[in-house]
Parts: C-alpha cells; structure tokens; sequence
C-alpha cells in the first residue's frame, strides 16, 4: 500500500470566485463595447484585476485574459462611440 496523500481537485473559494469575477468582467467588457464606455470599461478593468490577484492556477489564464480585453475594449469601445457621435458617459 502507498502512503503518499491524494492531491486535492478541489479548487478554493478564492479560485472559483476569480473565475466568476472574470466572467463578469468580460461580459462587462463586452457591454461597454456598445453601451457608454466608460461607466463600464473601468469597472470591467477593476474587476479583471481583482480576478487576476485571486486566480492562483486554475484560472489563471481566463483572468490575465479578462484584463487585456477589458482595456481592448475600452480603447475600441471609446472610438466607436466617437465615430458614431454617441455618448461616453
């Protein structure tokens, strides 16, 4: 018999609650892409930061992933509402 312990799968709170953060924040991302970008990029940057300081391994990469969208989308978000003469804010 082998006494070696039995690696955990179980992820943490602190990792599940970076996916969902991260979720957010590209959906947020994505809603700021039509819709005043900037009462919502800076939110959905804010919250793909706090993502990437939680995400330890497991979604790791959805959170570095969160936060270059999210700053994608405000630059993109803010030049569409420029060229067609919508609202910022």
């Amino acid at each position: 018999m082998s006494a070696t312990p039995i690696e955990e799968s179980r992820s943490s709170g602190a990792e599940t609650a970076a996916g969902l953060l991260a979720a957010i924040s590209l959906t947020a991302s994505a809603i700021a892409l039509a819709y005043r970008p900037v009462r919502l990029a800076p939110f959905a940057i804010l919250i793909a930061l706090i993502a990437s300081a939680l995400a330890k391994e497991r979604h790791k990469t959805l959170a570095a992933v969160a936060v270059v969208i999210a700053g994608a989308a405000w630059l993109v978000g803010m030049a569409i509402a420029v060229l067609t003469s919508n609202p910022i804010y």
